[in-house]
């Protein structure tokens, strides 16, 4: 092999090249398709229910004291919240801390459908296909499984404990060429 090929600085393996053993190189359209999908995740918050709080504070801060009581205590859940929805998305689209990026905005769908979609509250969920509670319910749902596509992110091909081992390590979304042992070598030679 050529010895110009990068090695592992630990097990001084060497390593391959883009387009060298089976790797691949992303292609300006795969970059686009995972922006794309990682946007398709976020837009609802980034721009969208961002800016409708900015621009509606104080119908936003209503809504958080039918859970928060306090002014001051939902005025700070509401910043947070729209923290959340703007530093949040911006990590998943750039791939900066997008892991970690990605479980938080998973808690923040849960928490919130928690608190703020609870179909079992209007006592009329059997009551219709009109009903209050089966229009939450379906909003509950949406939020749920927007949770399951932010933990893909958090995890996808990977495992659980390495998210643990590195929660501020990236999924290397928009990576332009994957490296590994060369093949036939090992990491231990």
């Amino acid at each position: 092999m050529d010895g110009a090929l990068p090695t592992d600085p630990v097990s001084g393996s060497r390593w391959h090249a883009p387009g060298v053993g089976g790797a691949s190189r992303v292609t300006g359209f795969s970059i686009f398709v995972v922006i794309a999908v990682r946007y398709l995740l976020v837009v609802l918050f980034f721009p969208f229910s961002a800016l409708d709080k900015i621009l509606n504070f104080r119908g936003a801060v209503a809504q958080a004291r039918q859970v928060m009581p306090s002014q001051g205590a939902s005025t700070a859940m509401l910043l947070a919240g729209l923290a959340v929805e703007i530093l949040m998305p911006i990590c998943i689209l750039t791939g900066f801390v997008d892991r970690l990026a990605a479980l938080i905005m998973a808690g923040y769908c849960m928490m919130t459908a928690v608190l703020f979609k609870q179909f079992w509250a209007p006592g009329d969920f059997w009551a219709g296909s009109d009903s209050k509670g089966r229009t939450l319910f379906w909003d509950f749902l949406k939020n749920f499984s927007l949770a399951g596509g932010f933990l893909l992110i958090t995890v996808g091909s990977l495992t659980v404990s390495s998210f643990l081992h590195d929660p501020f390590s990236s999924t290397h979304p928009y990576a332009t060429a994957s490296y590994g042992p060369v093949a036939g070598e090992g990491l231990h030679p």
